[in-house]
């Protein structure tokens, strides 16, 4: 017989048999979709991290005291997305803040050709108040320069940006994120511009509105006002560092612009030559590859958990497969008697078992996809497909239906045609 008719035999005798064959599909299909699923779920989170955390582009970096940390909402733990780091900084003198006085002399010194800022954490547990409207005592503040919402990707919907004599004199002036703005100012986000709102109790004129940037694991980029960094060096005091920001005009060159200005920090900080750095250099989207390798061990779970259930699967299968063969013994040995060979009869067996671990793999990778992406909508990302993961669940699947229809097919290959015709 022809490798067709022996495909197309083993067809039939799978859709003779639906039950046996939609419970054996329905188990591999849970082991791939758990896999799969995982995977999706991790590309979709790996996607949003890069939107959130790369906002200055592949051509910037930033001068801070220390390694940045991810914060998780609120007042939690903070993780530090490498343990490598954090055993450096306690060997190196790493913990001493950049004060502004540094910032200032490294904006002044440092000549490469690029764009640079300064910056300042202002604290989360503010309060805004317009009128009878007031925020809950959420509200992020950062104090910048003239250059901080081009360098951390915020665009303007109304008003104006922050200007050189704003951050000179540290007048109290402000951009309202779009989610403070909306609260505030429910007739309108353009009726904002030139009001007076208090910040902490303390007047600010509000001169701009930033676009929407959307929120990010359930926590909202939004909910931020931004003045200057002068500003809040004197009206939202703390031991916060200030942070240093450069974009380069030229991404070739990015590496060059980071080593003249280590070399100008090191000076600002009076650092000998055997001395080590007490500052990090840290590529904007550095943070984002950072968490997404934090995100390894969620691979390797889903991997293990993909694993043991098709294992369970294949075991399944090996055992509907012998019971098949036990059922099938007078078919196998009335194929024999009219000249079929052990080679088609084992063939047959192994189609069989290949057929329902494919069949079992696409279902599983179309659910997987499928639960996957409902991760996707709630981070609100784009549909994620993960295609290496796709092959690979065809190739695990193919292979767990060989090794598991392979002994049974075996032992039907080897039945004695006079034996098996005389089965009961």
């Amino acid at each position: 017989m022809k490798f067709r008719d022996v495909f197309l035999l083993a067809f039939r005798t799978i859709r003779s048999n639906k039950l046996r064959t939609g419970l054996t599909v329905s188990i591999i299909a849970f082991g791939i979709m758990a896999l799969v699923g995982i995977i999706t779920a991790i590309k979709a989170m790996n996607q949003k991290l890069t939107e959130s955390f790369s906002t200055m582009g592949a051509n910037a970096f930033t001068i801070r005291f220390k390694e940045r940390s991810l914060r998780f909402g609120g007042n939690s733990r903070e993780i530090e997305v490498s343990k490598k780091a954090s055993r450096k900084e306690k060997k190196s003198s790493l913990g001493k803040n950049i004060t502004k006085d540094e910032a200032e002399q490294f904006i002044s010194r440092y000549n490469f050709p690029s764009i640079k800022s300064v910056s300042i954490f202002g604290g989360r547990a503010n309060t805004a108040l317009y009128q009878n409207r007031k925020t809950s005592p959420n509200v992020t503040v950062f104090g910048g320069d003239e250059n901080y919402l081009l360098l951390n990707g915020f665009s303007l919907q109304y008003g104006r940006n922050l200007n050189h004599l704003d951050v000179e004199t540290g007048h109290n002036v402000c951009v309202l994120g779009y989610d403070v703005a909306k609260k505030l100012f429910r007739e309108g986000l353009d009726k904002s511009i030139n009001t007076v709102i208090r910040l902490n109790n303390i007047p600010y004129r509000v001169i701009g509105v930033l676009e929407s940037r959307g929120s990010t694991f359930g926590f909202s980029r939004d909910n931020i006002i931004i003045t200057t960094y002068n500003n809040v060096d004197r009206n939202f005091p703390s031991n916060f560092s200030f942070v240093i920001a450069v974009m380069s005009g030229d991404l070739l060159k990015v590496n060059e612009a980071m080593g003249e200005a280590e070399g100008t920090f090191r000076s600002v900080r009076k650092l000998n030559t055997t001395e080590d750095n007490n500052f990090i250099l840290d590529r904007s989207d550095s943070i984002a590859a950072k968490a997404m390798n934090s995100l390894r061990f969620l691979t390797v779970s889903a991997t293990v958990i993909g694993l043991i259930t098709l294992i369970g699967a294949a075991i399944g299968l090996m055992n509907i497969m012998l019971v098949s063969v036990s059922e099938r013994t007078r078919e196998v040995g009335l194929i024999k008697a009219i000249g079929g060979k052990r080679e088609m009869v084992s063939r047959q067996f192994l189609l069989e078992a290949m057929i329902i671990s494919v069949a079992g793999a696409i279902f599983g990778i179309a659910l997987g996809i499928l639960v996957g992406n409902l991760f996707s909508i709630v981070l609100g990302t784009g549909f994620v497909v993960p295609w290496n993961w796709v092959l690979y669940g065809i190739i695990i699947c193919t292979l767990v239906g060989l090794l598991a229809g392979l002994y049974p097919a075996i032992k039907a290959g080897k039945l004695n045609p006079i034996e098996a015709l005389r089965y009961e």
